[in-house]
């Protein structure tokens, strides 16, 4: 089986949600990417945490089967971001962002690394993604995620970065954005022009569109019961879907379309817990069965 290699940001959140706090839990977009990831293939993290960085959090990235040779222990404190939702959950407040050690970070790729297939380049800045792609050789597919602020202040940077990838996963707000259009379609069309092959454009609780050249591809949000922590939703989708296409070994449109399905699955377990304890209690059968749940809510 293929491994995936994961780079990003490891980190604390504290989050305020529906009157009740959870303070430093388990969050960074390479995080959920990873344990989704590894439900599928071998997972390789790059990443950095400071000494506060609990053996807890390594024992659990370990025992998901995360190889995290590539992990760097820093001196200071781990990347700290405290949020309040809203009482819907549908938007959120940003209370404070600490990089510490992940404002001095700086890729380093182990040697054994740098021949995975599969590279999932998290929500970073685009200089450093950049920095990645010049360690690894030749991976036969690339999945880069973006922000806006990567948008506003290194947008030179991530056209370079476009030209240099397969996949871009980003949100509506942020298609627009990066495009200049407000039509998704003609968003998709313009970010197409600019590298990538293929452009999914997530849509929260509406779901994700996938473009493929002139193939678009819809698929809802599944409908939940309950969410209890929307944090992490977009990493762990990214994960998943190119965890799914690690273990497939496959590209086609199809297996892509799969990967959506399966980047949906997880996500819709990531929100039903508090970081990522739902992520990582869900079973093989647990996804096989939510996959097959996602069939009969879109066949017609």
């Amino acid at each position: 089986m293929r491994p995936t290699l994961i780079v990003g940001s490891i980190a604390f959140d504290t989050l305020h949600i529906q009157g009740k706090s959870h303070l430093k839990v388990l969050g960074g977009a390479a995080t959920y990417a990873s344990i989704a990831a590894a439900h599928f293939c071998p997972v390789q993290l790059v990443g950095v945490v400071g000494r506060d960085f609990p053996d807890s959090a390594v024992h659990l990235l370990r025992e998901r089967g995360v190889d995290l040779a590539g992990l760097e222990i820093a001196d200071g404190e781990t990347f700290h971001w405290e949020g309040r939702y809203s009482e819907d959950l549908s938007s959120r407040e940003t209370i404070r962002t600490d990089l510490n050690v992940f404002a001095d970070f700086r890729p380093k790729i182990p040697e054994t690394f740098r021949t995975a297939p599969f590279v999932m380049l998290g929500n970073m800045d685009p200089t450093l993604q950049i920095e990645v792609l010049d360690q690894v050789d030749k991976p036969r597919f690339v999945l880069a995620d973006t922000m806006n602020l990567w948008i506003d202040i290194r947008h030179a940077e991530l056209m370079t970065l476009l030209k240099r990838i397969d996949l871009l996963v980003v949100n509506d707000a942020e298609a627009r954005q990066l495009s200049g259009h407000g039509n998704l379609v003609r968003a998709a069309r313009e970010l197409h022009a600019q590298g990538p092959k293929t452009v999914i454009i997530k849509k929260g609780e509406h779901g994700a569109l996938l473009f493929q050249g002139e193939e678009i591809f819809s698929l809802p949000a599944l409908p939940l019961h309950g969410v209890a922590d929307p944090t992490g939703a977009g990493d762990t989708f990214a994960g998943a879907l190119i965890g799914y296409l690690a273990r497939a070994n496959d590209l086609s449109g199809p297996s892509l379309r799969k990967a959506v399905v399966y980047g949906s699955v997880l996500a819709s377990f990531c929100v039903e817990g508090i970081s990522t304890e739902r992520l990582t209690s869900a079973t093989p059968a647990d996804v096989h069965r939510r996959f097959e749940h996602f069939r009969q809510l879109t066949a017609f």
